[in-house]
Formats: structure tokens, sequence, C-alpha cells
């Protein structure tokens, strides 16, 4: 037999391999009288199967690789946008820091100014004057960021913001008592008592806020023909930086 013949009895017996039982008989037959043995039938009816099941394996291989691909595909992409994540984690950590290092340096610039002042002087009597005289709180109690002046009673502020004053008196009734706290010559708030004989002594005071510029001045001055007591206790001019502005 050529081997033409025998070639084309191989591929036969291949497609043998999807048949059933029957038809394999029968192509056995009739291969066996074309000169293809039975054994060799099965030879290449097994041959078949296994080439079949290799298809079948490659086909899942190739599977199971395109799905570990997309795995690794997934698997940078979840690298890459947890890297990002962490720049930004990183970046925002740095501007919290930057942030307190800010803020430390503005509360170590925040200007702090108080201060408290009697007019000393024992218990005799300020005034009365012919004239509004200015009143100096020569006793320093408290004077911190020193913009209080005990030689002339002004105050001068030293940044702009919000600042809070009081005062307080104490007189005694044979005289008026009144005092006038002013914004460079602007009067802002006063406190007084009236004369009376029956009244051996008096108190007074008030409180204010006021807004000020670098350099305006606050200060008390004593009405004409008043008085007030000077103690180094009840007589007194006091103020502080609410705010900065």
């Amino acid at each position: 037999m050529s081997w033409t013949i025998l070639l084309i009895v191989s591929l036969f017996c291949g497609l043998i391999s999807a048949q059933d039982d029957g038809n394999t008989t029968i192509f056995a037959s009739h291969l066996q009288i074309e000169g293809c043995s039975p054994d060799m039938c099965d030879l290449l009816r097994e041959f078949g199967a296994v080439r079949e099941k290799l298809r079948v394996m490659e086909t899942r291989m190739e599977d199971s690789e395109t799905r570990l691909m997309y795995i690794e595909t997934q698997l940078k992409d979840t690298e890459t946008r947890l890297k990002d994540t962490e720049t930004r984690l990183k970046d925002t950590e740095t501007r919290l820091t930057e942030s307190e290092t800010q803020i430390l340096e503005l509360n170590k610039e925040k200007k702090t100014v108080v201060f408290s002042a009697a007019t000393g002087g024992g218990h005799t009597a300020i005034g009365p004057f012919n004239t509004d005289t200015t009143l100096i709180y020569r006793t320093v109690i408290t004077n911190i960021g020193g913009a209080y002046s005990p030689s002339t009673g002004v105050f001068v502020a030293p940044v702009a913001g919000v600042y809070y004053f009081t005062i307080f008196f104490h007189a005694g009734g044979k005289h008026a008592a009144l005092l006038r706290l002013y914004k460079n010559n602007e009067l802002v708030v006063v406190t007084y008592d009236h004369r009376c004989t029956s009244d051996g002594a008096d108190n007074g005071g008030n409180a204010v806020f006021l807004q000020l510029v670098q350099g305006d001045q606050v200060y008390v001055r004593l009405g004409v023909n008043t008085h007030v007591w000077g103690s180094d206790y009840p007589t007194t001019f006091s103020g502080f930086l609410v705010t900065e502005m």
C-alpha cells in the first residue's frame, strides 16, 4: 500500500474518535478491508483523545494566563492608587505640619499688653483744680508691654486691636468727683458723683471696649473743681489688649 493511501487512512481513523461504538465498528471493519488494522485505529483514537485533552488543557491554561494577567493588572492599579493615596497623605501631613508651625509662630508674635496703675499719694485728696487735669496714676501694679507711662498717665497703643479699659475712684462727699476717659481728644466714658455733705465717702467707676490703631492715646482727666482720693488701692486705671486686628 502506498504512503498516500496510508495517510488518508490515518486521517479517517482520527475522525473515528468522534463517533459512537456502533459507527466505530463499521469504520473499523472498513479500514480492516482497506488495510488498517483495529489496533492501529485504537491507537489513532487514543492519540486523538490525548490531543483533544491537550487542546482543552491548553485552552484552560490560556484562560488562566488571561485571568492572571487581569489580576496582575488590577494589582498594579491598586498599587498605583495606594501610592497616590500615600502621596496625598504625606502632602496633607506636610501641610498640617506647616500650619502648626505657622500657628506657633503667630502665637510667638502675639503681643501681650496689660496694665494696672493706682494714683498713689497716700490718703490725701487729689484736687480740686481750677481746670480739667490729666490724672497721673503713679503707682504701677502691672505694665506688661510697657504701653502705660506712669510719668504722664497716658496709655499709648503699641498695636492695632480691641482694648478693654476700666476706671475706678474713691472720694469724699465734700466735693464732687468726676473722671472722664479719653481716646486721643475724644471723650469716651465718664464716672462721677455729686457733692453731698451727709455722705462721708463716694465710689464710682466705668469700663469700655475701644478699637485702637497703633499710636492712639488713652488717658483719664479729673474734672474742674472735683477731686478723688489718692491711694495705692481704690483709684485705679487699667486696660489690656483683647485681640489684635
